[in-house]
């Protein structure tokens, strides 16, 4: 779906994609094959660790996210156009809730039993306490959209701050994020958790994907001069720092306190926004059909993230782990390819259905 606030770029739309693909082998993975937790706590070097530790798709869409509205505050200040707070947050409400809500109804119907008129508010705080999306598998990913939105909230303020200030006024954020970070991590008994799932623990992906795209609009063409090395390089940079992370300071560790995670969702972020630098920059020329299909892919991104585990779930149920071939990993990836594929088609079908007749009703939010 088009913006009607910035020139559309569908190599946007290829890193949507990836980061819900990568969301998805991470959780088929777990959830499917549940490998012992002592492979998972010490793996080797190995650049399947972005599989073992894909949810840093999910740190790619928030530093994405940064990005991409910098990018939208940028144009329209190009355009002498500022943002209206109310126009901005209506048509964030209309791309989010409608499937956010679809997810959240699943959750309350399957815990019926157990549900309490309190619950309702987590609608609101989907990534906190007890939330009913997060005591099931199939709708687990919702957590993310508090976050999500909660940036939106504030976005438009950071940006005309920014815009008033340059980039410096990012850095003041990332340093006071950093000193947040310090704090909570000092009286937080399940830090690791904390800095993972939590505003305090993410914020600062956003804000160093908004500094991404202050560094797109000012070197933009001295990156392209050199993009396929920089996306190389921005490559091995994402993967090194997975394998890092696996190696060393893993989600699935058995300690809940580990003082890497107070970087950690920096680190990340920068890694990824290099990514996107090196990306955008390689302006690479696909194979029309693969570019297509991964444009496509980042249209059904949301649908494709929110649902992936509910199909997932479905697709274990029916053939469990099959013995097709009598190679586990050659099994495990033909029930990978039918669980994607069956992904695909439900999200879809969710776009064209919840999605796409919502965002037909956003306007322009630049004055």
């Amino acid at each position: 779906m088009l913006s009607l606030n910035l020139p559309h770029n569908p190599r946007i739309d290829e890193i949507r994609w990836l980061a819900a693909s990568l969301v998805f082998f991470f959780h088929f993975y777990h959830h499917v094959y549940a490998p012992p937790i002592e492979v998972l706590a010490h793996p080797g070097w190995t650049p399947f660790s972005l599989v073992t530790e894909g949810h840093t798709g999910v740190g790619l869409f928030f530093t994405l996210s940064g990005f991409l509205f910098m990018q939208i505050a940028l144009y329209q200040a190009e355009q002498r156009k500022g943002l209206v707070y109310r126009e901005f947050i209506r048509n964030r409400f209309l791309r989010i809730f409608p499937l956010f809500i679809t997810v959240f109804v699943i959750a309350i119907s399957i815990g019926r039993d157990a549900f309490r008129p309190q619950d309702a508010l987590y609608v609101l705080f989907s990534n906190l306490g007890e939330s009913p999306t997060s005591k099931y598998f199939i709708t687990g990913a919702a957590w993310t959209i508090s976050v999500e939105f909660a940036f939106y909230l504030v976005f438009p303020f950071i940006a005309r701050f920014t815009l008033a200030q340059g980039p410096r006024y990012l850095l003041q954020c990332l340093g006071l994020m950093l000193a947040f970070k310090l704090a909570a991590y000092g009286v937080s008994e399940r830090s690791t958790h904390m800095l993972f799932s939590t505003l305090v623990g993410r914020f600062d992906q956003f804000l160093v994907g908004m500094l991404a795209a202050v560094v797109h609009a000012r070197f933009g063409q001295e990156l392209r001069r050199h993009g396929k090395v920089w996306l190389l390089l921005a490559a091995l940079l994402v993967t090194g720092n997975i394998m890092l992370q696996a190696r060393y300071a893993s989600f699935f560790l058995p300690e809940p306190k580990q003082a890497f995670w107070i970087t950690w969702s920096l680190q990340e972020s920068l890694a990824w926004s290099v990514f996107i630098l090196g990306w955008l920059a390689a302006d690479l020329r696909l194979p029309r059909p693969l570019a297509r299909a991964m444009q496509h892919g980042g249209d059904i991104s949301f649908s494709l993230y929110l649902l992936h585990a509910l199909v997932i779930d479905l697709v274990a149920q029916a053939l469990g782990k099959p013995s097709w071939t009598g190679q586990r990993i050659v099994d495990g990836l033909l029930l990978a390819a039918i669980a994607y594929a069956a992904t695909w088609a439900v999200s879809s079908l969710s776009y064209a259905t919840i999605e796409k007749p919502f965002l037909q009703l956003r306007r322009r939010y630049a004055q």
